[in-house]
């Protein structure tokens, strides 16, 4: 692992978290309502132990207060949590801040914001432009140095273990939509040189159905710990989706067995299959954002029982760690949750990792 560069670990100390705040009704044709409320719950939960940046348009700033305030009233009226949240007048096209956010990284003794091009997950959407310009503004914003990266991904494609090892699925940063004169081998030399990556797990299974990102780790595999990762697997009766994932499940764990230290890879089942007027939406509880080494909020999607197991799986894995649920039935819908929706700031310390 480079000694200057480090991308840290999600269970390292966090500093803010960022998010921004959903206004494209696009992103949830026809169910936008609720969606605003949604994001106001997540926030306050957030601050109860981590302090909230929100990106929002001038025009939206009162918006989102006014959701923040109804919000805050639903859950008891705790001030001291609504006053850990900032809303910052910096206009986005749409909600999934992991992905046009910056990815930040150790680099000597201060934090860098590495700012990935971001052409809207290979050109799906437009227009982008203000997410392309907001890892800039965040930096700015954020008091930090920002490196123009040159290579085209978005953040929910990366998943580190803090220590110079990085999963990553090949379909959705090998990509002719994204990266058209770049192989496997000078993206690794790239992704070494913004992070200081140096061990890279591509892995290339099946996708979640409706997954829009074209195979976004954030869905399908998360470190808990620098020796455990959980991997999403579907139940047996749904015959595609679980061999489309038991492929990466499968590939994860020859991986482990083979890096050092050695990683242990844990089955995270999925809830059934859902669509929204026909649409497949993305289900996945490694879609947890982790809050530094003592907190994890995890996605549910009204299924009680998955829901449940999702939760006791982690809980068990991660002793000592606060596990919460939040509502994503709803948020799922545009096709991302919890991690998709938030983009961490880890603190600046040392470029040490940590267990």
């Amino acid at each position: 692992m480079s000694l200057s560069r480090r991308f840290p670990a999600q269970w390292e100390p966090c500093e803010t978290v960022w998010l921004a705040w959903p206004h494209n009704q696009e992103t949830w044709p026809g169910h936008f309502d609720g969606i605003p409320e949604a994001f106001a719950a997540f926030a306050l939960a957030i601050a109860e132990t981590t302090p909230v940046r929100i990106l929002a348009s001038k025009e939206l700033a009162d918006s989102c207060r006014n959701s923040l305030a109804r919000a805050s009233e639903l859950l008891g009226g705790d001030t001291s949590t609504a006053n850990e949240i900032k809303i910052l007048e910096i206009p986005t096209n749409d909600c999934w801040i992991r992905d046009f956010g910056p990815t930040f990284v150790h680099d000597g003794d201060g934090l860098l914001a590495v700012n990935w091009h971001f052409n809207a997950w290979g050109g799906k959407y437009s227009p982008h432009d203000l997410d392309q310009a907001a890892g800039r503004e965040i930096a700015r914003a954020a008091g930090l140095r920002c490196l123009h990266a040159d290579l085209t991904l978005e953040g929910g494609a990366l998943e580190t273990d803090g220590a110079g090892r990085l999963i990553v699925h090949s379909a959705c940063v090998v990509d002719p939509a994204r990266n058209p004169n770049l192989t496997q081998q000078e993206i690794a030399q790239r992704l070494h040189q913004y992070l200081g990556v140096d061990e890279i797990a591509w892995i290339d299974g099946g996708l979640m159905p409706g997954d829009d990102t074209d195979g976004h780790i954030d869905q399908l595999a998360r470190f808990v710990d620098r020796e455990n990762i959980v991997a999403a697997v579907a139940d047996s009766e749904d015959a595609p989706l679980a061999a489309a994932l038991q492929a990466n499940f499968n590939q994860l764990r020859l991986w482990g067995q083979q890096t050092s230290p050695a990683v242990q890879v844990h089955r995270l089942p999925v809830p059934p299959p859902r669509s929204i007027d026909g649409q497949p939406v993305p289900q996945s509880y490694c879609n947890f954002l982790r809050l530094g080494p003592n907190r994890i909020l995890v996605p549910t999607f009204a299924q009680p029982d998955h829901d449940d197991q999702a939760i006791k799986i982690l809980t068990d894995l991660c002793p000592g760690v606060s596990i919460e649920g939040v509502p994503c039935e709803k948020i799922a819908w545009g096709l991302g949750a919890l991690h998709c929706a938030s983009c961490h700031q880890p603190q600046t310390l040392p470029s040490q990792p940590s267990a």
